[in-house]
Formats: structure tokens, C-alpha cells, sequence
């Protein structure tokens, strides 16, 4: 039996990110031909496989399809190698499920306006919320000195401004997103790069 098997695909995981999901693999290696791979998944609600629109393709990833856009669904998925009439044995995901696991990015900073004694911010979401979506920003500044103390701050609004700050000094920020979701969960984004301004003269 086993010499009428292609070796499974390894390193079979779901990378998601600001909720866009695919899976990946690592290429199953054979000395002569082209290797195809098949996906299909399942939902948590219904326990049969599905084709993915990645059926006998040459690439190793696959992208979930609009179908899979829920974010609370839980979704298992596996993948084989393909030869001709030889495949691979299935290799199978541990189930996914968006809103726990994806990775969030940090927002966009769209403009900066910096006065004698404050700093206002605006910035744009990483990705489109839905219903039920309560997003937060943790804006993190500091004085850019030698020994400095990050203070931090927390708003919902995507225009907000640090105040009270010394004039003519260079101030630091760096901000991630933090999301409640419908149910409940919360999950932290990762943090922005920081930028430095300098405040100018009252």
C-alpha cells in the first residue's frame, strides 16, 4: 500500500491575518512529475467535507473563500498531494476559528498635526468591522530621551489627540488596536512602528 502513496504535505497551517485567511504547506517533494494538492474543509455545524475552490492546483496555499468569511465558525481543513492516481494520505488542521485565532495588525496612521502642547492623531482600522465590533486604540507615547516612562492612553475614536505635552520636545507614539468582539472575546493587536514629532514653539 505505502508504495502507492505519495508523502503527505507537512507543515499544514492556517495563517490568518486582520481576519483574511489561507492555509499553507510545505511542496511534497518526487522525482518526476507534477504534484497537485486538493483542499476541503468542514464546518463545526456540519461534519461533511467540502471542496475548497482549491482542487488539484500547483501552489501551496489556498485561501478561504467568501463562503468561510464568518469569523465565530469553527473550520477544520486537509489537504493531499496528488500524482496521477497516486495520493497522499490527508493531513488534517486543528479546527480554526477567526475571531480567536487570527493575528490583528496595527492601524494606519493617516495624519499627524502636532501643536506647542499636543499631538492629534488620526488612523484607520485595520480591517472592516462587523456588528457587535467594539474596537479600542492603545496609544502608547513617550518623551524621546535617554530614560523615558511610556504612558498610554485608550480611545475608541479614529481622530485623538495627546495633550498636555512640553513644547519644542520630540514625543514617540505607537498604537494597536484591541477588539471586543460579539461574543465577547478580546483580542490585542500588534503594535505600530512608532513615529517621532516634535512639538513646536507656543
Amino acid at each position: 500500500e505505502s508504495f502507492h502513496r505519495l508523502p503527505a504535505p507537512k507543515d499544514v497551517v492556517v495563517y490568518s491575518y486582520n481576519f483574511r485567511s489561507l492555509l499553507r504547506w510545505s511542496p511534497v517533494k518526487v522525482d518526476r512529475g507534477l504534484v497537485l494538492y486538493t483542499v476541503h474543509f468542514k464546518t463545526g455545524a456540519f461534519n461533511k467535507w467540502d471542496e475548497m475552490n482549491c482542487t488539484r492546483i500547483t501552489q501551496t496555499e489556498c485561501s478561504f473563500p467568501m463562503s468561510l468569511k464568518e469569523r465565530r465558525w469553527t473550520v477544520v481543513l486537509r489537504v493531499r498531494a496528488e500524482l496521477g492516481q497516486v495520493t497522499s494520505n490527508w493531513v488534517e488542521t486543528d479546527p480554526f476559528v477567526a475571531e480567536r485565532n487570527t493575528t490583528i495588525g496595527p492601524p494606519k496612521v493617516n495624519s499627524v498635526n502636532v501643536s506647542s502642547n499636543s499631538v492629534l492623531i488620526s488612523v484607520t482600522p485595520p480591517f472592516g468591522s462587523e456588528a457587535g465590533d467594539v474596537l479600542e486604540y492603545h496609544v502608547s507615547y513617550w518623551e524621546n530621551a535617554t530614560s523615558t516612562t511610556e504612558k498610554e492612553t485608550k480611545t475608541s475614536n479614529t481622530l485623538f489627540k495627546i495633550e498636555h505635552l512640553k513644547e519644542l520636545t520630540v514625543y514617540c507614539f505607537s498604537i494597536r488596536v484591541e477588539l471586543t468582539t460579539y461574543s465577547d472575546l478580546q483580542l490585542l493587536g500588534l503594535q505600530s512602528v512608532p513615529e517621532c514629532h516634535r512639538t513646536t514653539v507656543s
